[in-house]
C-alpha cells in the first residue's frame, strides 16, 4: 500500500514519487517551492507579471524534465537554477540580447570589476549575507540590492541569498567561477556600503579621504 503524502513528506521522496507518475507528488512539491522561486524572480526581474510567467514555466520545465533529474543537488536547487535561466531570458530579451551571453550584455569596461575602494565606513560586524535573513531590514536590503548593477545583483541573489554554491552560480550565469567571485566580492562591498549609511554606529561613520590621517 502507498504510503500517503503528508506536509512532513521530504523532498527526495516527493520527487520519487512523481517521477513514477503520481501527480499529487509534484503538486505538493509547486506549492512547497512556488513561493522561493516567485521570490527569485521578482528580485531578478522586478516585475510582477514576469515573475508570474517565470515561475509558471518553472514548474512546467520542472514536469517536463523531471525524470532527467538525478538528484546530484537537491531539488530547490534545481529548481532555482531552471528559475535563474527563465529569468535570464527575460533580461536578455528586454535588452534585445538574445544570443549574447549575460556577460557580454553586462560588462562595461575592462576594469569594471576591479574591487572598490568603500568611501563611507563605519565599524560594524554584519555582512550583508547575513542580514538577508532578518526580516525587519528586508525593506533596506531589497532597495540596496535594486541599485546594484545587474551583473553583481545576481550573483549576490544567487549566492548568498539562495545559497547556489560558486560553481553553481558561475554554470547558472554563464560566467567563469573567478570572474563569479570577484563579481560576489564587489556586490557585497557595495551591499556593505550602502547600509552602513543607515545601520553603522554614527561615532564610528568616517568618509575616505584622498590623504591618511593617522
Amino acid at each position: 500500500m502507498t504510503n500517503q503524502l503528508t506536509p512532513e513528506t521530504p523532498d527526495p521522496e516527493l520527487v520519487r514519487r512523481a517521477q513514477a507518475g503520481e501527480l499529487d507528488a509534484f503538486e505538493m512539491l509547486t506549492t512547497r517551492h512556488e513561493q522561493r522561486v516567485y521570490s527569485l524572480a521578482m528580485r531578478m526581474l522586478r516585475q510582477e507579471q514576469d515573475a508570474e510567467d517565470v515561475t509558471q514555466q518553472t514548474f512546467l520545465s520542472a514536469l517536463e524534465n523531471l525524470d532527467g533529474f538525478r538528484g546530484e543537488a537537491s531539488f530547490s536547487t534545481w529548481l532555482l537554477r531552471i528559475a535563474s535561466h527563465a529569468a535570464l531570458k527575460v533580461i536578455r530579451k528586454r535588452k534585445g540580447l538574445e544570443t549574447v551571453s549575460l556577460e557580454e550584455a553586462t560588462e562595461a569596461s575592462e576594469h569594471s570589476d576591479s574591487v572598490p575602494h568603500p568611501e563611507y565606513i563605519a565599524d560594524w560586524r554584519q555582512s550583508p549575507e547575513q542580514l538577508v535573513q532578518k526580516r525587519e531590514i528586508q525593506r533596506l536590503l531589497n532597495e540596496a540590492l535594486a541599485r546594484l548593477d545587474e551583473k553583481h545583483r545576481l550573483v549576490f541573489l544567487l549566492r548568498d541569498v539562495e545559497g547556489l554554491s560558486i560553481k553553481e552560480t558561475a554554470d547558472t550565469l554563464g560566467f567563469s567561477e573567478a570572474n563569479t567571485k570577484v563579481r560576489l566580492l564587489r556586490a557585497r562591498l557595495q551591499l556593505r556600503e550602502q547600509l552602513t549609511q543607515t545601520l553603522g554606529d554614527p561615532a564610528t561613520q568616517l568618509v575616505r579621504s584622498h590623504h591618511h590621517e593617522h
